[in-house]
């Protein structure tokens, strides 16, 4: 008796450990001015690995292959290429930064490795080509800049300057934000591109000082607006800062100190408390003793790692026919809400919070007090 049980306990323990491991890639800004970002959907794609391999239901064991693409598009794409040509790779959890995803589709394509992108908000990372590879479980600048424009339009703004950083990423929310705003009736009555390493905004500030503008809205990453914002304190540009999902995070409000306060921004999806699966998430993420928090899109790279990972154990370790899988995803649950892929793989039911700079903290502007009437935003509005 005591031989068969110890031969039982033998067999379960060879087919743990015989379940076949499958590697997955994550991909995003693990260095640089975005790093406090991609390091949070580092975590959270580890955490939902984590989790499946600890789960005895799951057909395989998963490892998480990390690249950085230091939110630059040269090392984007040679991160897609490690990844692409690395046959033992079968899928990714790919970007952050809009200009990185976008310089990467080619390469996902042309290696026929199925991603799912957790954070890069530019239209064109979906639609632009007809590439059955790339998915994305986030919403698109689209979506933030809508909600943006009509935010700004009800609360009394009419007249916006515009400061951009120069890539696709920049230039779209310029495009989009200023579609809208004018459309709600606003005045966009200046607008700078400027590049992501530019030190010195003296001349845009000092021309958009003169004609007198409500609010300032930037659309860009964390690094810039941080230097946008504390450059128009010293020459005294007294206008609403308004920003993109692009400085929604920790380092944007350490960087500034009280000079970040009542910045606004617009973001895809909700608080991770808030989340569906929201307060498990962050749970399970505390546990795990993570030196970095989530951020603001960690959940993203969570679910889109479940995901790859359920078509994984549906249908094996093969690229094409997770490819197939993935575009049957249709009102699947998930900690960011449901998610329904269209035809381009695109998520088709993001959710826009709105943000503001309360104390130190991002805080959703309907328990700020600012929305109490306790505070004001710049001029007053």
């Amino acid at each position: 008796m005591r031989f068969a049980a110890a031969a039982l306990i033998a067999v379960l323990s060879f087919s743990a450990s015989a379940k076949e491991t499958v590697r997955i890639a994550f991909v995003g800004p693990l260095t640089g001015g975005n790093s406090a970002i991609g390091l949070g959907g580092r975590n959270s794609a580890d955490l939902a690995v984590r989790l499946r391999n600890a789960d005895g239901k799951s057909k395989h064991q998963y490892e998480l292959v990390v690249l950085d693409d230091e939110c630059k598009p040269d090392a984007g794409v040679q991160m897609a290429t490690k990844a692409g040509s690395d046959r033992t790779i079968v899928a990714g959890v790919t970007h952050y930064c809009s200009v990185v995803a976008m310089a990467t589709v080619d390469t996902y394509h042309r290696f026929a490795l199925p991603v799912i992108v957790w954070g890069a908000v530019l239209p064109d990372i979906t639609y632009a080509n007809d590439f059955k590879e790339i998915h994305r479980v986030n919403g698109t600048m689209i979506n933030q800049n809508e909600t943006n424009a009509k935010f700004m339009s009800e609360r009394g703004f009419r007249k916006v300057a515009v400061i951009h950083d120069t890539t696709d990423y920049g230039k779209g929310h310029n495009k989009y934000f200023s579609q809208f705003f004018q459309k709600a009736g606003g005045q966009i009555i200046a607008t700078f591109g400027v590049t992501a390493d530019q030190q010195d905004f003296t001349a845009e500030l000092t021309q958009i000082k003169a004609q007198n503008p409500e609010a300032l809205y930037f659309g860009g990453l964390t690094p810039i607006g941080v230097r946008v914002r504390a450059q128009m304190d010293k020459l005294g540009l007294k206008a609403q800062f308004d920003g993109t999902s692009g400085i929604v995070n920790d380092d944007f409000i350490k960087a500034l100190g009280p000079l970040a306060e009542g910045a606004l921004a617009f973001r895809e999806g909700a608080p991770a408390e808030k989340l569906p699966g929201g307060r498990k998430f962050l749970e399970d993420y505390n546990k795990q003793g993570y030196s970095n928090p989530p951020e603001a899109y960690g959940p993203f790279a969570y679910a889109a790692a479940e995901l790859l990972m359920d078509a994984i154990d549906k249908v094996g370790p093969d690229r094409k026919k997770i490819v197939k899988e993935l575009a049957n995803v249709t009102d699947r649950d998930s900690i960011v809400g449901k998610i329904t892929f269209d035809d381009h793989g695109q998520n088709t039911v993001p959710a826009i919070t709105r943000y503001v700079v309360q104390d130190g903290k991002w805080v959703t502007w309907e328990e700020s007090e600012y929305a109490a009437g306790k505070r004001k935003l710049t001029n007053g509005k």
